[in-house]
Formats: structure tokens, C-alpha cells, sequence
């Protein structure tokens, strides 16, 4: 305690190797901000004009892509601001804020796939009853859940932290995160890890609920041809969604390891996986194969032709 200091801004190293190539990042950071922002926007707005959209699977597919603006927005600017500025610097209370902002929208991500897979289970597994169970009332429970709930644990792990005094600033990421400052701690972190060790129960419950929908989806499906096709068109991207979200998630886990031997340029690229690609192909992938998604966007476009040709 003799040492702790009252932090008023965090040090931001993960650049250290980049001074020489910062244009480069720039550009392409800058492209793929814009890409994440046009394919989710476009297929939030796709669903919100179009009635026949106003469905609960996408209606959870809009809830997704607006957490993937909501969490690459806590980290883009900040970043691109990053790699115009020779010193990496951010406040006490801006580092808490991205960290929260990440934070929430990483377990949100795991909480609309949790809905997402349950919603494709009561449709397959009970479709008689589909309507009945999911309601509209129901559908805004669920959304609110799938939001309110990481919101919650974010803002308790991050006053967890902020009761803490730090002995140091130096961040070794490009990015806030929650362990980074805990790295910092002049106090022991027990109530923090047993915090975190609770939420990882709760993620690995809702990855086993996940796992034992789709079992039973797969169970039904092989029974006909119909429940086949059904379970390839909406059920396949929901899978391909979450594989690749606990695999980039799993990315910035290892990075963290001490044991791990990479440069930082090769840890900074493992740790910015899940707000590189999530974002960008979560849209791609349920845009090209749910065919009324495909048909209103393509709808849409002719639409736009037809109305720039008679101008």
C-alpha cells in the first residue's frame, strides 16, 4: 500500500511495434470500422422496415447486430485515435468505460446466442406451440434479459475494481479490459476472482443449454426432409455464429496467458478477434443464407436502381 498511488490515467503499450507501420493499421482499421457499421446497419434496417422481418429470430438477429455496434464502438474510435497519437494515454474513468462497454458486450453476445438457440428449439421441437410460447411478450422479456443481465455483471465486476487502489498504469494491450487493471491491484483480488470464477459457471451453463437445444434439434430433424431443410437454413448460421465466437473469445483468453510465447503485435491481433470478426460476419452469414433477409436486401437495392435511373 505504500506505493499506491491514485490513478488518473492508464498507459496504453500495445503499439509499442507498430510506430513503423501505423498508416497501414490505420487504413485498414478505419475500412473494416466502416464495413462492421454498413452490414449491421444494413441488416437493422432491413428488419425494421420490413413487416414481414418482424419475426423473433430476427428480431434476435437485430438485437445481435446492434451489440456488435454497441461493443466495436467502445473500441474503434479509441483505437483510430491510438494510432494518430505518438503516446497511447487514456483516463482513469475513459479505461473503466471501454472496459465496461467490452465487457457488456461480449457476455450480451453469449446471451442472444443462448436466446437464439432457444428460440430455434421451441420453433423445431414444438412448432405447434411456437406461437404460444413465444410471444411478443415473451420475445421483449428475453431481449431485456439478453441486455440487462450483462449490463449487471459488467457494472458489479467493474465496481469491484474500482474499489481497489493500483500500484501501476502500464496496460500492455491496445484495449481496457477488467484483468489488465486487476494486474495493477495493491489489494488482494479475491472477491474479483471469485466474481469472475461465478460467471464463468454461468457462461458454461448457458453453452451446455445450447448444446443440449441443439441436440434435440438434431433429433428432430433427421426424423424428414422438411425438418432437414428447416434446420440448414436457420439453424446452420446460428451455429456457424457461435463457433466462431468462442473461438475468437478463446483467442484473447490465451493471449492473457503469461505461458504463451508471440510478439505483441500476434497477441494484439488474438485479442481484437472477437471485435473484428463477429461484427463483420455475423451479417454476411445470416444476410446470405435466411432467404427473406437475402430477398429484402437484394429487394431493396433494385429498388434504390430503379429510383436512381428515373432521376
Amino acid at each position: 500500500m505504500e506505493n499506491s498511488t491514485q490513478v488518473k490515467f492508464f498507459y496504453l503499450f500495445g503499439l509499442q511495434e507498430t510506430f513503423n507501420n501505423k498508416s497501414v493499421y490505420f487504413t485498414l482499421s478505419l475500412i473494416t470500422y466502416l464495413l462492421i457499421i454498413t452490414v449491421n446497419m444494413t441488416l437493422i434496417i432491413t428488419i425494421i422496415q420490413q413487416k414481414g422481418l418482424h419475426e423473433p429470430m430476427y428480431i434476435f438477429l437485430c438485437s445481435l447486430c446492434v451489440n456488435g455496434l454497441y461493443g466495436t464502438a467502445g473500441f474503434y474510435p479509441k483505437f483510430l485515435l491510438d494510432l494518430q497519437s505518438d503516446v497511447q494515454v487514456i483516463s482513469y474513468g475513459g479505461c473503466l468505460t471501454q472496459a465496461c462497454v467490452i465487457y457488456t458486450s461480449v457476455t450480451c453476445e453469449m446471451s442472444t446466442l443462448t436466446v437464439m438457440s432457444y428460440d430455434r428449439y421451441v420453433a423445431i421441437c414444438r412448432p405447434l406451440l411456437y406461437h404460444t410460447i413465444m410471444t411478443s411478450l415473451t420475445v421483449r422479456k428475453l431481449l431485456l434479459l439478453s441486455w440487462c443481465y450483462p449490463l449487471f455483471v459488467a457494472l458489479i465486476a467493474l465496481s469491484l475494481t474500482a474499489r481497489l487502489p493500483l500500484c501501476g498504469s502500464r496496460i500492455d494491450k491496445i484495449f481496457c479490459d477488467n484483468p489488465s487493471i486487476l494486474k495493477h491491484a495493491c489489494l488482494p483480488i479475491t472477491i474479483n476472482q471469485i466474481w469472475s470464477r461465478c460467471l464463468i459457471v454461468v457462461h458454461v451453463l448457458q453453452l451446455l443449454f445450447i448444446v443440449f437445444s441443439y441436440c434435440q434439434i438434431v433429433r428432430t430433424c433427421v426424423k424428414s426432409s422438411k425438418g432437414r431443410i428447416k434446420f440448414t437454413q436457420t439453424c446452420v448460421p446460428h451455429l456457424i455464429t457461435i463457433f466462431i465466437f468462442i473461438t475468437v473469445t478463446l483467442f484473447d483468453t490465451l493471449q492473457g496467458w503469461n505461458n504463451v510465447n508471440s510478439t505483441l503485435n500476434m497477441r494484439n491481433a488474438m485479442a481484437v478477434q472477437f471485435l473484428i470478426i463477429p461484427p463483420v460476419l455475423n451479417p454476411l452469414i445470416y444476410g446470405l443464407n435466411l432467404q427473406k433477409i437475402r430477398r429484402a436486401v437484394f429487394r431493396k437495392c433494385n429498388t434504390h436502381k430503379i429510383i436512381d435511373m428515373r432521376r
